[in-house]
C-alpha cells in the first residue's frame, strides 16, 4: 500500500510534486530506513561515500548546522537527491523552492520580519490551509505562532534553510507580485516609437480602466530585457494567463496575471504592433519599436488563435545583446580560419545549418559584417528581416505580396549583386536559383535545417538538385548549436561514471572531474547562465566533390569528414565540457553520440 501527498494551489491549479512514501510493517525495509540517520541512508543509497559523511559530521560538530545543509555546502550531493530521503524521514512534503511554486498574493500574509525570524515562507493557500516552507517543520512553537499571526491552519512543508532565506529576499521584492508592479510602474518606462496617429488607444484602455494593463505590458518588456530573454510567451489557460520568458533557450514562468484581463493584454500588444484588434480567428504578425530606459528595442509580434483565446509571442530583438563579429562567436581558431577562407572566395554557396534557435542568423549577419564594403553590392532576402545592417540592401519576403524567396532571388540577380544572402532555403525552387547564382559568379550565403554539416548535401539532393550541381556550387557548410554555459554562482564539480563517458565516446581521462550547475536563484534553478556556440565546419575539398558527384550517401561523407581531421559537434561540445564551460548533460542534449 502507498500514500501520496498531492498539494494543489487553488490559484494556480498546479500540483506540487511530492514523493510517494511507502507504508509497510515495522519490520519492513522502508521502516528500517526511516529509523536510520540521514547520513547512513545516503551512504546506503550510494549517494555519499563513508569518507564524505565523516568529513560532513566533523564540520557539523564545529558549525552546529543540520547535516543536510552541511552536505549542500560541501557540494557532495544535490538538493534534489536529498529531498526524497528527508521526505521519508519526516513524513511530510519536501520541496525545492522556486518562483513557480509560490503564490505572490499569499507570500505577504506573513510579515517579512516574521518570515526572516522564523525562517518560514508562506507558499500558497488551499481551502483555508496555508502551506509554509520551513527547515524545522516539527517545531510546534513556530507552527502555533504562524497560525496565530495568519489566522489560518498551517501545513508545514520542508525546505532547506538556505533555500528559504534566498527565496525570502526574492518573494518580498516589489516585482514579485503582479498587482503591485502594475499599480506602481510608470507608464513612460517603455515608450512606443513612431506610433500611428490613427490608432485609438482609448478603446483598449477602457477595457481595464487604463493604466494597469499598459503598465503590465511595459513591465513584461522591461523585465524581459533585464533577464536577457529572447521571447515573451503570453498564453491563456482556463484560470489564468501564463507569461513565460525564453532565457538561454529555455522557457521559465515569470507571472500569472488574472484570466479576465487576457483579452486586454492581447489587444494592447496588437495596438503596439499595428494589428487588427477586432480579428481573433486568424494568426497575425506585427512589429514595433519601443524605447526601454532610453534604448531602442525592436519587437516582432505573432498571435495564434487557440481554443482558450489568443496566444501571443513577442520576439525581443535587442541589438545591444548581439555582436555581429565572427571573431567573437566563440569559434575555435582552426574553424574560424576555415570560415574566413570560405568567405574570401569570389563565388560559391556557403550554408549554415542547424535547428531553429541555433544562432544561424547571427552567424550569417557576422559574415556579412566582415564582407560589407562600399565597393560591394550585398543584397539579402529574409523572412523576416530581424536586424537592419548598414551598407546592405535587405529585402523582406512576404507571401501576401507574392514575394517569395525564389522570386526575390531572381529579381536580386538582375540588380548586379556581388554577394547574396538568402535567409533560408526552404524548397526546391529556392535551392535551384541559389545554386544557379553560385555557379554564375556570385557568393551566396544561406541556411538549411539539417542535423550536421554532411547532412546538408543529402538535404539538397532531397530537393531534387542534381549531384553534379551540388558538388560544383557548394564550397562549405557550417553546422552549429548553442550550448548553455554553467552558472558561475552554483558551479560544482562531480565525477561522471566511466561507462557513461564510454557511451559518448569520450577519449580523455575517464577519472577526471567535470562541472555542472546545481541551480540557484540567479539561474532560475537551471544551473546555466548564458550560451556559447559550437561549430562543425566542412570545407568541400576536391576529393569530397568527386564523392558527392558519384552519389556518396551521408554516412560516407561523415566518415570522410572524420577521417580527414574534421571536428564534429560532439567533439566540440566535449572540448567545452573539459574546459568546464558547460556540462556533459548539456552536450548530450544538443549533440548526438552514435
Amino acid at each position: 500500500m502507498t500514500t501520496a501527498s498531492n498539494v494543489t494551489d487553488v490559484n494556480t491549479a498546479t500540483p506540487l510534486p511530492t514523493v510517494v512514501t511507502p507504508v509497510v510493517s515495522s519490520g519492513g525495509r522502508a521502516s528500517r530506513r526511516r529509523r536510520m540517520p540521514l547520513g547512513e541512508q545516503l551512504v546506503e543509497a550510494d549517494l555519499l561515500t563513508r569518507d564524505e559523511l565523516e568529513d560532513a559530521l566533523k564540520l557539523q560538530a564545529s558549525k552546529g548546522q543540520k547535516l543536510g545543509e552541511i552536505l549542500l555546502e560541501l557540494g557532495v550531493i544535490t538538493e534534489d537527491q536529498m529531498l526524497p530521503f528527508i521526505h521519508r524521514q519526516l513524513g511530510i512534503p519536501s520541496v525545492k523552492l522556486r518562483e513557480g511554486v509560490i503564490d505572490p498574493n499569499v507570500v505577504r500574509i506573513l510579515p517579512r520580519e516574521t518570515a526572516e525570524r522564523l525562517t518560514a515562507l508562506a507558499m500558497f493557500s488551499v481551502r483555508g490551509v496555508l502551506s509554509v516552507a520551513m527547515p524545522e517543520p516539527e517545531n510546534l512553537e513556530h507552527l502555533d505562532e504562524l497560525e496565530r499571526i495568519t489566522g489560518l491552519k498551517v501545513r508545514p512543508v520542508f525546505a532547506f534553510a538556505s533555500n528559504i532565506q534566498r527565496m525570502i529576499v526574492r518573494a518580498y521584492e516589489e516585482d514579485f507580485a503582479v498587482d503591485t508592479v502594475t499599480a506602481d510602474m510608470d507608464e513612460s518606462a517603455v515608450e512606443l516609437q513612431n506610433e500611428s496617429v490613427e490608432v485609438d488607444l482609448s478603446s483598449v484602455e477602457s477595457m481595464v480602466d487604463g493604466s494597469p494593463v499598459i503598465n503590465l505590458v511595459n513591465y513584461l518588456i522591461l523585465q524581459s530585457l533585464r533577464k536577457g530573454a529572447s521571447d515573451i510567451h503570453i498564453e491563456p489557460t482556463r484560470k489564468h494567463t501564463i507569461v513565460r520568458f525564453r532565457v538561454d533557450g529555455q522557457l521559465i514562468e515569470v507571472l500569472r496575471p488574472r484570466r479576465d484581463i487576457h483579452a486586454a493584454i492581447v489587444s494592447r500588444i496588437k495596438v503596439m504592433g499595428k494589428m487588427d484588434i477586432a480579428e481573433h480567428r486568424v494568426p497575425q504578425d506585427g512589429r514595433c519599436q519601443v524605447a526601454v530606459e532610453g534604448k531602442e528595442v525592436d519587437l516582432r509580434i505573432s498571435t495564434l488563435p487557440t481554443v482558450l483565446g489568443e496566444k501571443v509571442v513577442l520576439r525581443v530583438l535587442d541589438r545591444r545583446r548581439v555582436t555581429f563579429n565572427l571573431d567573437k562567436l566563440g569559434m575555435p581558431k582552426e574553424s574560424l580560419s576555415k570560415v574566413k577562407k570560405l568567405l574570401a572566395r569570389p563565388y560559391g554557396l556557403m550554408l549554415v545549418t542547424g535547428p531553429t534557435g541555433s544562432g544561424k542568423t547571427t552567424t550569417l549577419y557576422s559574415a556579412l559584417e566582415l564582407l560589407k564594403s562600399v565597393h560591394r553590392n550585398i543584397i539579402t532576402v529574409e523572412d523576416p528581416v530581424e536586424y537592419q545592417l548598414e551598407l546592405i540592401n535587405q529585402v523582406q519576403a512576404e507571401k501576401s505580396r507574392q514575394l517569395t524567396f525564389a522570386t526575390a532571388l531572381r529579381a536580386i540577380l538582375r540588380q548586379d549583386p556581388d554577394i547574396i544572402m538568402v535567409g533560408e532555403i526552404r524548397d526546391g525552387e529556392t535551392a535551384q536559383v541559389a545554386v544557379q547564382a553560385a555557379l554564375t559568379g556570385h557568393l551566396v550565403l544561406s541556411t538549411l535545417h539539417t542535423n550536421d554539416a554532411p547532412g546538408a548535401v543529402t538535404r539538397l539532393l532531397d530537393m531534387d538538385l542534381e549531384a553534379f550541381k551540388i558538388s560544383a556550387a557548394v564550397i562549405g557548410v557550417i553546422a552549429q548549436r548553442l550550448v548553455r554555459t554553467i552558472c558561475p554562482k552554483c558551479r560544482a564539480s562531480y565525477y561522471p561514471p566511466a561507462d557513461f563517458l564510454e557511451s559518448i565516446h569520450y577519449k580523455g581521462d575517464k577519472r577526471r572531474s567535470f562541472a555542472r550547475g546545481e541551480g540557484c536563484r540567479d539561474c532560475y534553478d537551471t544551473g546555466f547562465q548564458g550560451r556559447l556556440g559550437i561549430y562543425e565546419v566542412l570545407v568541400i575539398e576536391p576529393e569530397l566533390r568527386e564523392m558527392i558527384s558519384a552519389g556518396a550517401n551521408v554516412e560516407e561523407l561523415r566518415r570522410w569528414f572524420r577521417a580527414n581531421g574534421g571536428s564534429t559537434l560532439l567533439d566540440e561540445g566535449l572540448r567545452m565540457a573539459e574546459q568546464e564551460l558547460t556540462s556533459l548533460d548539456e552536450v548530450m542534449r544538443i549533440a548526438f553520440a552514435e
